[in-house]
């Protein structure tokens, strides 16, 4: 479709108007995280170092990023175990009921956040009568990390051909060997990008997490909506959410670069 030349700047006007109004405020965050002003006055008067300084000497925001990233690593764990499974079984096998598994794999992403946090809460208190903790958080987290690395593996396996498969397993190899030897290498950086994926999903997650964690416990994410009205700790939580944003767009970034690499090579 060919446009013309006003279209066209009608079109960059209105795509950089979005994009500004989606990335501006995370700027406004960047700026007044040295921002020397308290009350975060507009235009900067200057500039400092003293709320990183702050933010990293405080025990509660180091606390809560171990805690986000514990927790984001073995959802992440989980996630690209079970999520691989859950491929491999639905691209390679023909059963009964396949088609609605493959529906319950995705729901819980599509599902409202408060909706499978209450869920995830009664079931751990009411039915099962687990404690809530960081093992709940995590075993929470999973149930949504889950989707992304089974919807890049799945992917992936439908553009393989499985005829190497079949081939390595007529010359004697089994399972495992061939799962290592033909199907991991050539499913590798989609499991490198699902992953990715799943931890940044993790470690900024907040909606669930409120209603699975326990009493005492706070992820990063939890601690800047605690400390977000409180004066003194205003200026610290904007550095924090400038970490949040780093660590949330860093692994996006390299998810997309490897899928796109991957395409490209192909």
């Amino acid at each position: 479709m060919r446009l013309s030349r006003g279209a066209k700047w009608a079109l960059g006007v209105i795509t950089g108007l979005v994009l500004f109004f989606i990335y501006a405020p995370l700027l406004l965050v960047v700026v007044n995280s040295f921002n020397a002003d308290k009350t975060f006055g507009w235009p900067p008067k200057g500039f400092t170092l003293e709320w990183w300084t702050r933010a990293f000497e405080n025990d509660g925001v180091r606390s809560a990023l171990g805690s986000s990233l514990w927790v984001g690593a073995v959802a992440t764990l989980l996630a690209l175990v079970l999520g691989t499974l859950l491929a491999l079984a639905l691209q390679r096998y023909r059963f009964f009921g396949r088609d609605v598994v493959n529906l319950l794999v995705i729901l819980p992403i599509a599902l409202p956040g408060i909706v499978t946090g209450i869920a995830l809460n009664n079931m751990f208190t009411t039915i099962l009568g687990i404690p809530l903790s960081m093992f709940t958080v995590v075993v929470a987290h999973a149930t949504f990390c889950i989707v992304t690395v089974f919807n890049n593996v799945i992917a992936r396996l439908r553009r393989v051909n499985p005829g190497l498969e079949e081939a390595s397993a007529d010359l004697g190899a089994g399972v495992f060997t061939t799962f290592w030897q033909v199907t991991f290498p050539q499913v590798r950086s989609a499991l490198l990008a699902g992953g990715l994926l799943a931890f940044a999903l993790s470690f900024d997650e907040i909606i669930v997490t409120t209603f699975t964690i326990g009493a005492g416990e706070t992820t990063l994410p939890i601690w800047i909506l605690q400390n977000l009205f409180r004066p003194n700790q205003a200026p610290v939580v904007n550095v924090v959410a400038v970490v949040l944003i780093v660590v949330s767009i860093l692994p996006i970034w390299l998810a997309q670069k490897l899928s796109s690499d991957t395409v490209a090579a192909k």
